[in-house]
């Protein structure tokens, strides 16, 4: 069956197209940004570094997995089909468009578009299900997309300093859907797994993992010269999510990698939130915070994530496969790796020994890091490719 059929099994759920391009596409572009990749006239190197990591690799798993999800949580059918290529195709084409210096209009328009669309798909079935409960998500999802309008504008005002709120507001936005994905499921994925009684997240508790980043991306669009309020919620928010891990914990978890990955990286995001808000007053720690966030949470729970919902809903056993359990271990290295350059990139180390110059040494780890991350996606699109392509094992319609 050609994969052009909407009735191809790719596109019977929207985890498997976008578990699948997100890989592929977040293994190639972490390469070339790693090693030198320097971008075009309309977005220099660095600038399309962080727009296609945000919006194109951690945008695409975040559209997957929701729209999956939400077939569970309200019982309607799930996106598929016509509607998930076209989603697909928003995607691509912001990819495309991206790359290219006359093509950044096209980005702006169908990146934009793709987050609208994806918005209205997750909105049906919770509107026909009367779901009050992710009537939030939809709102978070329309706020994702407004950040990568903003980024647009701003991009096509040529002003390169105004950019920086748009791409800080497209990434805590996406620490937020972190927040509260992790927070439904990784108390019940824990409880499930060692067999052990579920931890209780208060409804308050639940909501601040992804209001508190709303709150912070609203002050960098609305008043980014002044980012009191930014700083005070990204403390709050990594200090809430902290604690909540701790309750969650169980010495079960280390020996599970299904569990442990997901710990470390909603552990490393809240760390970078935390980060992220004391570099208002400390400026040396936005960095930190930064990648953190990008490489240890973003990193580390999209491929947990990815790794474990894949497995169900392709109908196979809840039992990590070879070679991800060192697809995890490359992406824990990437991100120590990626966090001590940006230690380094802070001044926190002003002596160093002539042998050892800190660009060189910052160079390395940078590079390092790169291909400890995409060499984690490459060994997930290996292993999971053949199953996101085929029929469900179990014989399921999904």
């Amino acid at each position: 069956m050609l994969i052009f059929n909407p009735a191809h099994p790719v596109w019977a759920m929207a985890f498997r197209p976008f578990y699948l391009l997100a890989a592929l596409f977040g293994a190639a572009a972490i390469v070339l940004w790693g090693f030198g990749y320097q971008g075009h006239a309309a977005m220099p190197g660095f600038i399309w570094h962080a727009h296609e990591m945000i919006w194109g690799y951690a945008g695409a798993v975040v559209v997957g997995f929701l729209l999956t999800a939400v077939a569970t949580w309200t019982g309607q059918p799930p996106t598929r089909g016509g509607m998930l290529m076209s989603l697909a195709a928003l995607w691509l084409l912001a990819r495309a468009g991206a790359f290219f210096a006359g093509g950044i209009w096209v980005a702006g328009i169908s990146g934009t578009a793709f987050y609208l669309l994806a918005a209205a798909c997750f909105a049906r079935p919770v509107l026909a299900s009367s779901n009050r409960r992710n009537f939030i998500a939809v709102a978070a999802l329309l706020l994702l997309g407004l950040t990568h309008a903003a980024f647009h504008w701003q991009l096509a005002q040529g002003s390169a300093a105004a950019l920086r709120p748009a791409l800080w507001a497209g990434l805590v936005m996406v620490a937020g859907f972190i927040g509260l994905i992790g927070m439904r499921v990784i108390p019940f994925f824990t409880a499930k797994r060692l067999g052990i009684a579920q931890a209780a997240v208060s409804k308050p508790i639940m909501l601040s993992a992804l209001l508190l980043p709303m709150l912070m991306t609203l002050n960098l669009l609305l008043w980014p010269q002044n980012l009191g309020l930014f700083a005070a919620a990204g403390v709050a928010s990594g200090l809430i999510n902290a604690w909540q891990l701790c309750r969650w914990w169980h010495r079960g978890v280390k020996t599970e990698p299904l569990l442990w990955v997901l710990f470390i990286g909603f552990g490393a995001c809240a760390l970078g939130l935390i980060a992220l808000g004391m570099g208002v007053p400390f400026a040396n720690l936005t960095s930190l915070g930064i990648h953190l966030i990008a490489v240890g949470g973003i990193g580390l729970l999209t491929l947990g994530m990815m790794a474990r919902t894949a497995l169900g809903h392709t109908g196979r056993p809840m039992r990590l496969v070879p070679p991800l359990p060192l697809a995890f271990w490359l992406m824990v290295a990437a991100a120590l790796l990626r966090a001590l350059a940006a230690l380094l990139a802070s001044g926190l180390y002003a002596n160093w020994p002539q042998a050892l110059a800190p660009s060189s040494v910052y160079n390395g780890l940078t590079h390092a890091s790169a291909l400890a991350f995409a060499a984690a996606l490459l060994l997930f699109a290996w292993r999971y490719t053949p199953w996101l392509l085929r029929p469900r094992a179990d014989g399921k319609a999904g």
